[in-house]
């Protein structure tokens, strides 16, 4: 199932969670990720602090992922894809596309075409 909704929605959401990891991709593509807070300061997600290497991840390839993990296995994971720019010590991510995500619930196959899991859009 999916459901649009607007960036004063991804606030609400984001406040049930307590911290992410950010995704980035090194030069060969391999993923890095580390752990982060990051905050909705107009419209887009910032990370303050973060090593030298996601920075220089992020700045040479800017399509980065926030994916917030859920509090137990019946919640949901946030995941957030987004396109990221060096801002000091940290990174400014301007959210394309949020989603509220955890596995199917266990019965008949998913249907096909779909991803089987039990995914909600928000942003």
């Amino acid at each position: 199932m999916t459901i649009p909704v607007d960036v004063s929605r991804l606030a609400e959401v984001l406040a049930r969670y307590r911290f992410a990891y950010l995704l980035t991709a090194s030069e060969r593509g391999a993923p890095h990720a580390v752990a982060v807070t990051a905050v909705l300061e107009g419209g887009e997600l910032v990370v303050k602090e973060t090593g030298r290497r996601t920075r220089d991840n992020a700045q040479q390839r800017p399509e980065i992922a926030l994916v917030w993990p859920p509090q137990s296995e019946s919640d949901y994971s946030l995941i957030v894809d987004g396109r990221a720019v060096v801002a000091g010590a940290g990174l400014r991510v301007t959210p394309d596309r949020a989603v509220l995500h955890r596995p199917a619930p266990s019965g008949p196959a998913a249907a096909p075409g779909t991803c089987g899991s039990d995914c909600v859009e928000i942003a």
